[in-house]
């Protein structure tokens, strides 16, 4: 019995046919890709192979003297072993004395006649002519790779006859290059052994002319490249491994500048190569898969960019490490010295990338390189980093590079032992916090929202309602989607893990040095963002800030910021404690008299800013005896400042006098009770302010800035809202602070400016005045240009006929 036959059928070359024009693509391609694979190799195997034949030549060890002998040398040699080898006897004395003689007078006939060259060198040179040719591997003849490219075939009688085609393979311009850079290694340095000679020789201008042809060719060649990326960055993406490489610049006269250069270039470019988001690592199966040649192109674009931004990154990253380990490289291309200024702009770089690619890849990685350098003993670097910080704080608005950076600088501080500089803390004050999430205890106290899941849905709904509340939620998230809104619970928890980072730095640096330079900056950064502390924080906050301002030995500006903190707690979530700062208050109304127009004029600032907290947010709390001695001793204050300050002073007052009327006793010469005032006594509830006047208005009503007179007469007759002593509405309207921020004098210049003086007429004839009579006037213009005025008549009559 026959075995089964197959059902499997072989492929007709119908079925052939039919076979889809990817597959077709996909073996030539598969084909080519052999073929330049094959290629590749045997040029890598020449490269390796003439390699190991100049290291072989290069070791091999050579006699002084070689030469190949010439058969009628061998012939003499064998001549002189034979005569060495006959008996002596038969030759006599003599003339075996003459023949020695012959044969050191003669010495040039033991020589090869039929060269020209020393005896030494000539045979060796002409023996390692032909060894030279030999070591040079053979060139392969170039045959042109074919491609077999099959047609339709053609139907005969006879039958189906196949077509094809031969055409030649190109080879890609890349391999070309390559394979022409390789021929060339060998010339090349040949080359730069006798560059190096040539400049060795030259003069100090004549190498000043080629330092300037060289960086100019340079900066040409940096050019070129950067144009070409910005225009076509992605065909041209390749460009940009050729520009990095010449971060290495290996020419002396000319590395710092051009390194320089190219660090600047670089950055502009990512700058503006870089997309809008963040470029994510491709997966093994997004590998695997087949994909259009335009995502193929972008895929292989941003793979690109990515890796030699990292390159880029890690470069500038090095050269801030060697200046700052003072580490001398090898090969002294570039100097220790020079290192700074590379150093500098390495930093300037980062920096700017820090601000322009905040949502790219590896931003974390520039935060953490830059925050150590916002505590550099160098200025220039500290400054930079310090200021690159503060603007990214104002400039996120979402959170995320704000609280990695916060995270960044509270690992530092606590590593260095706070040992660091106040403007790192003080560069936290431009963080953009305004909010932060309640605490959960409230929250879970409150009744939550139940959301109906899909069986509640199908019970309480219909399978209309279903599909309009569908369609609902979809809408919705279209809308936020256009809206391009972020997410506000995230962004409130981003902002509540930042301000807990930045507390914590505050609280170690209270707790543990409270007696460094640091302590400004942190009393300032509380005051700042003290209305978000957290209420079971306040006692222990108050206090501390209570034993620092009765320890005395705090400047006025670090009392300012405690009692500046302390009132901007109560006025917050704080209004609800049952307290009371009169020490605070005492401590104020002391400080006053300190202030002067030699003290730093922004402490004012911050005394305007405590008096808001202190007497008008609280004017409930605060006595009308505590009100009038805070307004007395204000108006002192007023006369030993500058121009600016009396005027937030003076506008201070006004607003006491607003929420206390019956401030308006010190505007009257009569005693309002008994006793007498005590102007020294640093107690306001006790000082009896009610029975003194305010005699400084009338002093400062002939201060010669026009402001503070303005608003001198104005508190001097009861801070009317109308009349001639009212105040104008762009006075009226604005607050102490910016009215002290206003006038301020920091320009050097005189604010408001000063009028200029009016000009008196003279009594000559300007240039432009005419006369009404041309005749008249022609006769004037003649007498003025004559010198013999006085021999000279006008006969004023010949002008007009009069009529009587």
């Amino acid at each position: 019995m026959a075995p089964p036959r197959s059902k499997k059928r072989r492929p007709t070359f119908r079925r052939l046919l039919k076979t889809s024009n990817v597959k077709l693509e996909n073996k030539l391609k598969n084909r080519q890709l052999k073929q330049q694979n094959t290629a590749k190799k045997q040029r890598k195997e020449q490269k390796r192979l003439r390699q190991a034949v100049k290291g072989a030549i290069m070791r091999t060890a050579r006699p002084l003297e070689r030469y190949k002998k010439t058969p009628e040398e061998e012939r003499d040699a064998e001549e002189e072993e034979f005569l060495e080898t006959l008996p002596t006897d038969m030759i006599d004395e003599d003339d075996m004395q003459q023949m020695t003689a012959m044969a050191r007078q003669a010495s040039f006939i033991t020589r090869d006649l039929s060269s020209c060259v020393p005896v030494h060198s000539g045979k060796k040179r002409s023996a390692e002519v032909v060894r030279s040719y030999e070591k040079i591997p053979r060139k392969m003849v170039k045959t042109e790779e074919k491609e077999v490219i099959h047609l339709l075939p053609i139907k005969d009688k006879t039958g189906v006859i196949p077509q094809s085609v031969e055409r030649v393979v190109t080879k890609p311009q890349d391999e070309e290059e390559e394979e022409e850079e390789e021929a060339a290694v060998e010339p090349e340095e040949e080359d730069n052994e006798g560059e190096l000679q040539t400049v060795a020789a030259l003069t100090a201008e004549q190498r000043e002319r080629l330092r300037v042809v060289t960086l100019k060719q340079k900066k040409l060649q940096i050019a070129g490249l950067a144009s070409a990326l910005i225009s076509d960055p992605t065909s041209n993406i390749k460009r940009l491994k050729e520009l990095r490489g010449m971060l290495v610049e290996a020419e002396p006269s000319v590395a710092v500048t051009i390194r320089k250069l190219v660090m600047v270039s670089l950055m502009e470019i990512f700058k503006d190569v870089a997309p809008s988001y963040r470029i994510r690592p491709l997966t093994d199966e997004e590998k695997t898969t087949k994909v259009k040649k335009d995502t193929q192109r972008l895929r292989e674009f941003e793979e690109g960019l990515v890796s030699q931004y990292k390159f880029y990154l890690e470069e500038l990253e090095q050269t801030v490490k060697d200046w700052k380990q003072k580490k001398k490289k090898r090969s002294q291309v570039v100097g220790f010295q020079s290192y700074r200024g590379l150093a500098e702009v390495a930093v300037r770089c980062l920096c700017e990338l820090l601000l322009a690619l905040p949502h790219f890849n590896f931003h974390n990685n520039i935060v953490v390189a830059l925050v150590p350098l916002m505590n550099d003993p160098s200025k220039k670097v500290s400054d930079m980093c310090c200021d690159a910080f503060r603007t990214l704080f104002q400039q996120d608005k979402v959170g995320g590079a704000s609280l990695a950076t916060v995270r960044v600088i509270s690992g530092v501080v606590k590593s260095l032992s706070y040992n660091i500089r106040p403007e790192v803390l003080r560069s936290l004050l431009s963080l953009r916090i305004k909010e932060v999430e309640v605490k959960k205890d409230i929250e879970s106290t409150a009744p939550k929202k139940k959301f109906m899941n899909n069986k509640e849905k199908k019970k309480s709904l219909s399978r209309m309602q279903r599909k309009w509340k569908k369609e609902e939620e979809k809408l919705e998230k279209e809308l936020l989607e256009a809206e391009a809104s972020e997410n506000k619970d995230k962004k409130l928890k981003l902002h509540t893990e930042t301000l807990n980072i930045v507390f914590l730095i505050y609280f170690r640096i209270l707790k543990k040095a409270q007696k460094s330079v640091l302590l400004p900056a942190v009393l300032e950064g509380l005051a700042n963002f003290a209305h978000l502390i957290n209420l079971e924080f306040f006692d222990d906050l108050l206090s501390v800030l209570q034993n620092i301002i009765q320890s005395g030995d705090r400047t006025i500006r670090e009392s300012l910021h405690c009692i500046k903190t302390v009132f901007t707690i109560l006025s917050g979530q704080g209004d609800v404690l049952n307290i009371d700062p009169l020490t605070f208050y005492s401590e104020l109304y002391r400080l006053l008299l300190r202030l002067h127009a030699g003290a730093p004029n922004d402490d004012i600032i911050i005394l305007l800013q405590c008096l808001d907290h202190m007497l008008m947010r609280r004017r409930r709390h605060v006595t009308l005896q505590r009100a009038m001695a805070f307004m007395k001793r204000l108006s002192t204050l007023s006369l030993h400042v500058l121009p600016n300050a009396s005027v937030g002073i003076l506008a201070a007052n006004r607003a006491v006098l607003h929420s206390f009327p019956k401030c308006d006793f010190l505007l009257d010469n009569e005693v309002q009770g008994s006793g007498f005032f005590l102007p020294e006594l640093d107690e306001p509830e006790h000082c009896n302010a009610q029975n003194t006047a305010l005699w400084e208005l009338h002093t400062l009503q002939r201060h010669y800035h026009p402001v503070v007179r303005h608003f001198a007469v104005h508190l001097s007759r009861s801070a009317p809202s109308e009349g001639s002593a009212s105040l104008r509405v762009d006075l009226s309207r604005r607050s102490p602070v910016d009215l002290f921020n206003d006038y301020s004098i920091k320009g050097m210049t005189f604010n408001p400016t000063i009028a200029p003086p009016t000009t008196k007429k003279k009594d000559r004839f300007n240039n432009g005045s005419k006369l009404l009579d041309q005749d008249l006037q022609r006769q004037v213009d003649t007498l003025m240009r004559d010198e013999d005025m006085e021999d000279t008549q006008l006969d004023f009559t010949a002008a007009h006929t009069h009529t009587h």
